[in-house]
């Protein structure tokens, strides 16, 4: 059956279910100092999309993590897409801490999950507080990127 809408419909609402990770040249490994999994990791498409119908652009910077905060949660009716939306929250909270907090790096950690590595050696699960700020809104990314970047 060729509903034409319907095909649309499923290609928007697709969603990846995980992150792949190579390490290798070009691809995160030593020779490019883990641009590549930067990279990978920032792309954060679910949110960035969700928040582009609502007039947000995202532009890797602290002040977006204060509008994400500002943003009406509509997401939390949605119980399929909220964990992966709190995923790429959390992601974006990273990309933002890489981007802008000096010594801070992407990292696998020993459960196989992306952490934040800041230059004191605290590791950060920006994954896990995703998740928490959609489901709850509490702390906000804006507050926990200040904390982050103070220490």
């Amino acid at each position: 059956m060729g509903i034409p809408f319907l095909g649309r419909w499923r290609k928007r609402r697709e969603v990846s279910r995980g992150v792949a990770v190579l390490f290798g040249e070009g691809d995160g490994g030593e020779d490019d100092g883990g641009a590549g999994l930067a990279q990978l990791l920032s792309e954060c498409e679910l949110l960035r999309s969700q928040v582009a119908e609502e007039g947000l652009r995202l532009d890797d910077s602290a002040a977006s993590l204060e509008a994400l905060d500002q943003l009406l949660p509509r997401w939390r009716d949605d119980e399929e897409t909220l964990p992966w939306l709190g995923n790429d929250a959390g992601l974006y909270l990273g990309t933002v801490v890489v981007r802008t907090v000096p010594g801070a790096a992407w990292e696998i950690g020993a459960d196989g999950r992306p952490v934040v590595r800041l230059a004191s050696g605290r590791e950060i699960d920006v994954v896990t507080a995703g998740q928490e700020w959609a489901v709850g809104g509490v702390p906000g990314l804006s507050q926990l990127y200040a904390e982050i970047s103070e220490t």
